[in-house]
């Protein structure tokens, strides 16, 4: 059984600094300098949530199910 994964940027919070981008283990995000990170792979995730612990704005959520 697979698990659920929803990842959620929020764009009032990010800086768009990168660090999620350059930290997931499994390219989940694509991101444009100055743009917000999207999350175009989610079905790579494996909800190990380094992009939400290491985000310094608060501004990722990552809900398992």
């Amino acid at each position: 059984m697979s698990k659920k994964v929803t990842i959620s940027v929020s764009e009032k919070r990010c800086k768009q600094c990168g660090i999620c981008s350059a930290l997931c283990p499994r390219q989940v995000f694509t991101q444009e300098v100055g743009q917000v990170p999207v999350v175009a792979h989610l079905d790579q995730c494996i909800a190990c949530r380094l992009c939400e612990m290491r985000c310094p704005d608060f501004a990722i959520d990552v809900e398992v199910e």
